[in-house]
């Protein structure tokens, strides 16, 4: 046995060493590049640890090299921002331009004749040249197994919701994959079918289609050379016991369906609010109950705000008139949510035990923010970016990093493995860009009347439904995973069944009844079976004959199904783009409830075997040109362009990059790259409700003669007035302003629930609450997912207090809640949680938390790295800001 893995050895280096002969030669540094890029990725590129390392790690604490070489850069820039120079700048965000300098080259090596792979010393970022296109992916699939191999098998078997059977049976895999299966259900035939659609597409599909065999071929190069070479395999396989396993085609697909149904996609909850809506009318009746309903689900606050401003795009504008018969209500109280859990065995004695490799707590659904400044605001009179993705904090990191060249391919950035054929964010020759999650409505829910097959009275049971005259049976898709306990997991041996019931109107979620007669409530989502037709576009970001300006940007994003925000700079020119395949649905509907499943009420143009439809034209989506300045937190994309979910309301955490900006561009002022950093980090610190909340309510309460109560409100007015912040500036352990922090902390929950209760009632209360929780905290119920404020109550509260104010308040809801109305009624409220908050101790507020003993407040906000696998990364203070992030002034055109 020994002689045959030597003997695999030797072949595996004589290939590598002739495929070197007459590979192409790396570009000088700086080629075709226009200049003027630095990023930053934390804690570091190398993503891949023997068994060798990971025991040296777990010994020494000595990390391979570039495992952590980005985490201080990061997280650092904390404590520079409020002064931070040009110069500065140098220290927190890497030079990103092509290529690598001739003296920062730490090795050279060619896994095929066509391509050439550089790594830096600095970083150890993959610098991939192709003498050909097919080279150049060829090397893509080479680095991506080199630098996260066990993590893209982790997101392979995620994606298929097989997570257990590779990883093991601990509650939080399981709960990852039950989303997962709730979401995109697929067989292996549906994922190969994405495939087999490339060529529908014409010579781009076809080329897509030879990039990702190219892609999964340097893949599986990796995995080969890896079985017979322990120094390229992860240390990670031999303690959950599994081997390594080709990369398929169809691997890409599942991980494509796993992200685009995390960061890009919206809509669907139709049945939950049509519940919320009856609970509104049971307590207010029809009418206020209606209206009462649509303050709280905020489709089109005229206050909120907004990334294109001053330009309308109608995006389900309620109809006229509603056509009669369209809207699908339930029976109240007949509702029955669909599990997906349709069996399972063993594994329940260590549930609680470890929360698995991979949870999907860990991973934030939209996060990323953008601040993109013209060139008629900026000081150096080019545009200014700073953005960046935010999709949550692992070690090694979810995205990786690459520089791909070959001819018309030149592009460097960030990508999700597995998928990374091309980057996804990042930049091209003289432009850069990146994304924010949209979530604008891509899914729609149906009633579909149930049938019996055979003839049969139709029961809540019945595996039969109607569709356009015909009774169809339901297919039921199955999955059944098996674990048993290993070195990372040991969860004792179990299996469960997954079960998701398929219909041509999509997945059910539900089975009810209307009017007595029993239905089963589907989710139609626009993307599903269509995840990787979104390469397309991406494609195009990378190919420089393709991008020559703003337009042809907007154009390739276009292209883009997945629902997000699309922010382009480059030397002369800002764009915005919003992506999507919003389906073209018939008028009269209301696009805030279920519709009951008829032809009549069919997207426009959709074929239920392809599910591809009719899609709004490129000239309705959000967009604009050189406005100037954007923001993007995954706010309200434009007026008119309705909120798919509760919580686009007056108050967003995007008004904090809004303040940051326009501070420094009043009057005749222009911006400076270190500037706009600066308003990032500003705003990465602050808590929303201490900068944009309380104020309304301190102005309310006014002067107290309490000795207890003046001192504290005295606290809270001088924490606000110096921006609400959440930070440690002078690394003493403790927040500046942590009395007024733990004063907050304690007082929002007390405070919300006094303001509705009265009005709302209880049950109603928690059923809104259920819909959008009241907060979302740095710890994210522990969770440190770093990103903050994203939904939350704080724009309910806001604008009920400036009506009570009388303040000049657009869109005004039906009821004023504080007090029912009677400032001194709110007052006395607001003084009275006060005073319970203030006598709730920190180790109350904090405690409980694991990776945080003490009830430490500073550790309990902090941002964790998720391992996965045997390195790991300390905590990191907090600050709310983009996972891979940009800052980018283009200097020049590059030639084409």
């Amino acid at each position: 046995m020994r002689k045959i893995v030597t003997a695999l050895v030797a072949v595996a280096a004589l290939a590598a060493a002739g495929a070197a002969q007459g590979a192409p030669a790396p570009q000088p540094y700086a080629t075709n590049d226009g200049r003027g890029f630095r990023d930053v990725l934390p804690p570091g590129t190398d993503g891949v640890a023997t068994l060798t390392e990971i025991l040296n790690f777990l010994s020494t604490g000595q990390r391979p090299p570039h495992n952590a070489d980005q985490l201080p850069l990061y997280r650092d820039l904390l404590y520079a921002a409020p002064g931070l120079s040009a110069q500065g700048l140098r220290s927190y965000f890497k030079d990103s331009t092509f290529g690598v300098r001739s003296g920062d080259v730490a090795r050279t090596y060619s896994p095929r004749k066509d391509v050439t792979i550089v790594r830096d010393k600095g970083f150890g970022v993959p610098h991939v040249y192709g003498s050909t296109r097919d080279g150049a992916m060829f090397g893509t699939g080479y680095v991506t197994a080199e630098d996260r191999l066990f993590f893209i098998d982790v997101l392979r078997h995620v994606g298929r919701a097989q997570l257990t059977s590779f990883a093991g049976g601990a509650e939080g895999n399981r709960e990852f994959e039950r989303d997962q299966w709730r979401a995109a259900p697929y067989t292996e035939a549906d994922l190969q079918r994405q495939i087999d659609q490339f060529p529908r597409a014409g010579a781009q599909g076809r080329r897509l289609k030879r990039d990702l065999d190219n892609y999964v071929a340097g893949i599986n190069q990796y995995i080969a050379e890896a079985k017979v070479d322990p120094s390229k395999q992860p240390g990670e396989y031999v303690a959950i016991g599994q081997p390594l396993r080709p990369w398929k085609e169809t691997d890409t697909v599942a991980v494509a369906s796993l992200v685009g149904g995390i960061f890009g996609q919206g809509g669907g909850g139709e049945l939950q609010q049509a519940q919320l809506l009856q609970a509104f009318r049971k307590r207010f009746g029809a009418r206020l109950g209606q209206r009462l309903w649509l303050d709280f689900r905020s489709p089109e606050d005229p206050e909120a705000p907004t990334t294109v401003r001053g330009t309308r795009f109608s995006y389900e504008a309620p109809p006229p008139r509603v056509t009669p018969g369209s809207v699908a209500m339930p029976d109240r109280g007949s509702v029955k949510p669909l599990s997906v859990v349709e069996s399972s065995s063993g594994g329940a004695a260590a549930r609680r035990a470890t929360s698995g490799l991979l949870p999907r707590s860990s991973l934030p659904a939209a996060q990323s923010n953008a601040l993109v400044v013209s060139s008629r605001k900026s000081s150096s009179r080019r545009p200014l970016a700073v953005f960046g993705p935010q999709v949550g904090y692992f070690s090694p990191q979810i995205l990786m990093e690459q520089d791909v060249h070959a001819p018309d391919l030149d592009a460097r950035g960030a990508a999700f493995p597995g998928v990374n054929l091309y980057v996804e964010l990042g930049r091209g020759r003289d432009y850069s860009w990146s994304a924010t999650s949209a979530g604008q409505d891509i899914i729609d829910e149906y009633a579909v009347p149930l049938c019996e097959p055979g003839g049969g009275k139709a029961t809540t049971a019945s595996m039969g439904y109607r569709f356009r005259g015909k009774c169809l049976r339901i297919e039921v898709l199955r999955r059944r995973n098996a674990w048993t306990p290993n070195a990372g997991d040991p969860t004792p041996a179990g299996s469960e069944t997954l079960v998701a019931q398929r219909t041509r109107y999509g997945v059910v979620i539900a089975r009810a009844t209307i009017s007595g007669k029993p239905v089963a409530y589907t989710s139609l989502r626009s993307t599903y079976r269509h995840e990787v037709d979104s390469a397309l576009g991406f494609s195009d970001f990378n190919t420089p004959s393709k991008i020559r300006g703003p337009r042809d940007f907007q154009r390739a994003a276009s292209k883009i199904g997945y629902t997000f925000n699309w922010l382009y700079a480059d030397s002369r020119d800002t764009a915005y783009f919003n992506s999507g395949n919003n389906p073209v649905r018939p008028s009269g509907l209301d696009p805030l409830l279920p519709v009951k499943a008829r032809r009549a009420f069919e997207w426009k143009g959709w074929d239920p075997v392809d599910n591809t439809a009719d899609y709004t034209p490129f000239e309705q989506h959000p967009q604009v040109i050189n406005q100037s300045y954007m923001t993007s937190w995954n706010n309200k994309q434009a007026p008119g362009f309705r909120a798919a979910g509760p919580g686009f309301t007056p108050l967003y955490r995007s008004q904090l990059l809004d303040d940051g900006i326009r501070r420094r561009i009043r009057g005749n002022r222009r911006i400076s790259l270190p500037g706009l950093v600066t308003a990032m980090e500003d705003a990465a610190t602050r808590d929303l409700r201490g900068a944009k909340v309380l104020p309304w309510a301190l102005k309310l309460i006014g002067a107290t003669k309490s000795p207890t109560l003046a001192p504290i409100l005295d606290t809270l007015r001088t924490w606000t007035r110096s921006g609400a912040h959440r930070r440690d500036l002078n690394r003493d352990g403790a927040y500046d302003d942590a009395e007024a922090v733990r004063i907050m902390d304690a007082w929002w929950p007390l405070w919300v629930r006094g303001e509705f209760k009265p009005k709302l009632g209880g049950p109603l209360l928690d059923r809104l609450e259920g819909a959008l929780p009241f907060d979302n905290d740095p710890n994210n119920g522990g969770s440190h997912l770093g990103s903050a404020y994203q939904g939350g109550w704080y724009g309910y509260v806001q604008k009920d207090l400036r009506t009570l104010l009388g303040e000049d308040v657009q869109g005004r809801y039906a009821r004023v809640f504080c007090g029912k109305g009677s400032r001194s009624a709110c007052r006395k409220m607001l003084l009275g949680t006060l005073t319970q908050a203030i006598a709730t101790p920190a180790a109350r507020l904090y405690d409980g938390d694991p990776q945080c003993p003490g009830a430490d407040q500073t550790c309990y906000d902090s941002i964790a790295f998720r391992a996965l696998g045997g390195i790991t990364q300390p905590l990191i203070p907090w600050q709310n800001r983009p996972t891979y992030q940009q800052a980018v002034s283009v200097r020049g055109r590059a030639p084409r």
